[in-house]
């Protein structure tokens, strides 16, 4: 799965590393920024992440919890 972020400057790749099937962080976040230096987030144009499922798995749910709280502060906003 890619996302793209912030106009498109910042590239999200997350993906299982198949080559790395024998370790246990192979999950990947792959990080590309495509934007000038002096607005870099990272210090390489290019960031490798690797995860295990657990570490991935959490992550995901704290972002779907952060999603859900997003979505209910602004539905109640909305109101």
């Amino acid at each position: 799965m890619t996302i793209y972020l912030l106009d498109k400057t910042l590239e999200i790749s997350i993906f299982y590393e198949c080559a790395d099937h024998d370790l246990e962080d192979n999950v990947c976040v792959s990080i590309i920024e495509r934007c000038p230096p002096e607005e870099k987030i990272f210090r390489s144009g290019t960031t490798h992440l690797y995860l295990t499922a657990d570490q991935a798995q959490h992550l995901g749910e704290a972002l779907l919890e952060a999603a859900r709280k997003s979505h209910a502060e602004s539905s109640h906003l909305d109101s």
